[in-house]
């Protein structure tokens, strides 16, 4: 399990950390702190017990009119406004000399004007637009100057930056662009989010989360991993990934999921981005039993056909 993350959202929570977190895990994802004291916590746990800490923007709580930075806004200053918070934040992080950071991407989120988006979560109309008003010459202008400068402050300020997919249209999944920046910017790292991907093709017939993850793997860093239930409604958002969570009845299909990630990027980090609190102890332990057994199961290769 050493590739292995949990993830502290608001704040550090001395409950879950100890519930949830495992001696050799790989590390921590924080999100959205609002106390010093905490921060200087997740530093101090980071170094006695020897474990990473990854950020997921923003790190800290209060400081923007939306959580997200809309770095390919059409409007420049809203670009530019995205680009200072971000560099506030990393200003900020000297005492955590965190190992990545993540945004999520793209932001506003381009929509396929051909799908029914009611059921994504939105929280202000600013954070999307439609393919119709977005040209594909204009996304890639915008993923070019943000990865050149993703790129940049990655080097001077020495974390790897990640891109969490958020809804994707087709200039991601049927284009090749976003695959050539990876190419060309290879410090740059992708984040898989199995929730995402499964509502997304529930609600878009365009869209294969098979075929995302076959496309992207290679380029990934991490996995955020949770399930939920799609049927003729949406629930248990964020319920923990577990082996009994049988796909036929909505769930997604998280073995499948991890079966092609693993096939591509066997060194993937796994970051539990799911409500621990809705499970018992036996079943959170059960929980990274069964996707230890997936990810680090070893693969007996084929004999050979005889001459």
């Amino acid at each position: 399990m050493h590739q292995f993350m949990i993830g502290l959202y608001g704040g550090f929570d001395e409950e879950k950390y100890k519930r949830d977190f495992r001696k050799g895990f790989y590390g921590i994802e924080a999100c959205l702190f609002d106390k010093e004291e905490d921060i200087s916590r997740l530093a101090f746990e980071s170094e006695r017990n020897n474990f990473q800490i990854g950020i997921h923007f923003p790190f800290r709580k209060g400081d923007s009119r939306l959580r997200d930075a809309l770095f390919l806004s059409k409007e420049e200053w809203v670009r530019q406004d995205a680009y200072d918070y971000i560099q506030r934040e990393l200003d900020g992080l000297m005492e955590i000399q965190p190992d990545y950071f993540l945004f999520h991407y793209p932001k506003p989120v381009i929509l396929d004007d051909r799908v029914g988006w009611e059921n994504w979560r939105f929280s202000d109309e600013r954070e999307y637009v439609y393919e119709s008003e977005y040209p594909l010459t204009e996304f890639v202008e915008k993923s070019e100057q943000l990865f050149e400068w993703l790129n940049s402050k990655g080097n001077e300020f020495l974390f790897t930056p990640v891109l969490e997919f958020d809804a994707l249209n087709r200039y991601v999944y049927e284009g090749n662009f976003l695959e050539s920046l990876l190419v060309r910017y290879p410090k740059i790292k992708l984040c898989l989010d199995t929730g995402r991907l499964h509502v997304q093709e529930k609600i878009d017939p365009f869209f294969d989360a098979r075929k995302v993850l076959k496309k992207f793997a290679k380029y990934a860093k991490n996995v955020h991993l949770w399930n939920m239930r799609i049927t003729d409604a949406f629930e248990y958002n964020h319920h923990p990934a577990l082996r009994d969570c049988n796909p036929d009845d909505g769930w997604a299909p998280i073995e499948d999921y991890l079966n092609i990630i693993k096939s591509e990027n066997p060194d993937i980090t796994i970051m539990f981005e799911h409500r621990s609190d809705w499970i018992t102890d036996e079943q959170l332990e059960a929980c990274y039993q069964w996707v230890d057994s997936i990810m680090n199961a070893k693969i007996i290769p084929l004999p050979a056909d005889k001459p």
